[in-house]
């Protein structure tokens, strides 16, 4: 595919904002033409810097995690939380999720070491090798015409005795957490069909994935 003819070389982007967890660039692709791009990354590891084979090979910002428990003498349930998200301004029906710390990416396998991690911060579990982690997807982007911030999606299938170690207590600086969600296939189904929480409330895209990931079984 014929790219347009632009030039994004790094002497053309300038950065507006430069904070721990946000930049913003000004992307001077043309002459007189600006186009802004929300990241994670440092100036020099903008996605839109790299060459294909390079890009190909990114490790994601973050995380996002579909987490099935299957207790004992019970149908199989989705775990999810709500987490107030600030941006939208009101708690939301959500995976655990958490950014890939440096720490992460020096190790072997970053995605699923993080998830790990994030899965224990936000509800307590404790990956067992018996228990499945594995990646559904590697690196997705979130919203490309406005960010580059980019996901892995990790399912975790996990048995469990009861729910007595399901905790929010691990939660991190800014996170707050208004308790669990289990949905069954039906009220996973409820939510995919309305696109709304029992709330009335919107979520996010992966939280979409996770539903059609349980509802559709891909998790076994």
């Amino acid at each position: 595919m014929k790219r347009p003819d632009i030039d994004l070389s790094e002497g053309n982007i300038v950065p507006m904002l430069e904070t721990g967890y946000l930049n913003v660039y000004d992307l001077q692709y043309a002459p007189g033409r600006h186009y802004y791009d929300a990241s994670r990354r440092k100036k020099g590891d903008i996605v839109c810097l790299k060459d294909d084979e390079a890009a190909r090979a990114m490790t994601p910002d973050a995380v996002s995690c579909v987490v099935v428990l299957k207790v004992r003498g019970e149908e199989p349930r989705l775990l999810m939380s709500y987490e107030f998200r600030y941006p939208a301004g009101r708690f939301m029906l959500g995976v655990p999720a958490g950014l890939i710390d440096p720490a992460d990416r020096a190790l072997p396998d970053p995605v699923l070491t993080a998830a790990a991690r994030e899965i224990h911060e936000e509800t307590g579990i404790e990956i067992k090798e018996t228990d499945t982690l594995r990646v559904l997807n590697p690196f997705l982007f979130s919203t490309p015409g406005m960010t580059d911030e980019s996901n892995a999606l990790v399912l975790a299938v996990v048995d469990l005795e009861d729910l007595s170690g399901l905790t929010q207590a691990g939660a991190e600086t800014t996170e707050c957490f208004a308790g669990f969600e289990l949905l069954t296939k039906q009220t996973a189904r409820e939510a995919l069909e309305t696109g709304r929480d029992k709330y009335g409330n919107f979520y996010s895209m992966y939280t979409w994935a996770g539903l059609m990931v349980f509802v559709n079984d891909m998790w076994k």
